[in-house]
């Protein structure tokens, strides 16, 4: 794992460049930022928010969407990734939510796994979101950025969240979320990131490796 003055830093910077970072999916209650997430696997936040407004208002809670039919729901959801599986497992977990839990999203994350299509990510990112719980949900943008910037060495997502909840005090990690997700999705993209205009390159380790050293510099030792 990195050291903690790497972690030190690189939370420093991000707190005074986006000291409140914001989810950029669009919710309104636990049902809908479930469901929000649950779409959003391997499609765009960007696609989601397009596509949530007309599934919400046919489908305001977990009970509606749980009589749904699996015709209605796909006509709604049909421009998102996977929308064949994504549609079998909103209508389960929406069943199951009204079934064992009253039709209120579970709030800890061992309930909220045993809805069908939601993972351990998911589960972290809605009860890090909705109730400050300090985990940090790793998806591809934070694997990535954690590995570049030199916060981990793990080569598996839950590698990675380890070395990450070691690193981030627990106050942090709902915000560490955000801001490792948004610089992924922005800056340190995963095919061409703009480490020129990256004010975390100086601490960089990926940018270590690609860039000559200048003269006097001290990078980070970990």
């Amino acid at each position: 794992m990195a050291s903690q003055r790497r972690f030190n830093e690189i939370l420093s910077w991000f707190e005074r460049e986006n000291p409140v970072p914001k989810p950029e999916l669009k919710f309104e209650n636990p049902f809908q930022l479930l469901v929000a997430v649950m779409l959003s696997a391997q499609c765009t936040d960007k696609r989601v928010n397009q596509t949530t407004p007309a599934l919400f208002q046919r489908f305001p809670t977990a009970a509606a969407l749980a009589a749904a039919s699996t015709d209605e729901v796909f006509a709604l959801i049909k421009s998102v990734s996977y929308p064949n599986s994504k549609t079998e497992h909103l209508i389960s977990a929406a069943k199951m939510i009204v079934t064992e839990f009253g039709g209120e999203v579970p709030s800890d994350i061992d309930s909220l796994q045993r809805l069908p299509g939601v993972g351990r990510k998911t589960a972290n990112v809605v009860t890090s979101v909705l109730y400050d719980n300090p985990v940090i949900a790793v998806d591809t943008h934070v694997f990535r950025v954690a590995r570049r910037l030199g916060l981990s060495k793990g080569t598996t997502p839950l590698a990675v969240e380890k070395d990450l909840t070691k690193g981030i005090p627990e106050a942090k990690r709902p915000n560490a979320h955000h801001w490792l997700i948004l610089h992924g999705r922005y800056v340190c993209k995963a095919q061409k990131p703009f480490c020129g205009q990256c004010g975390l390159s100086p601490l960089c380790a990926h940018y270590k490796k690609m860039a000559p050293a200048k003269p006097g510099s001290k990078p980070i030792e970990d």
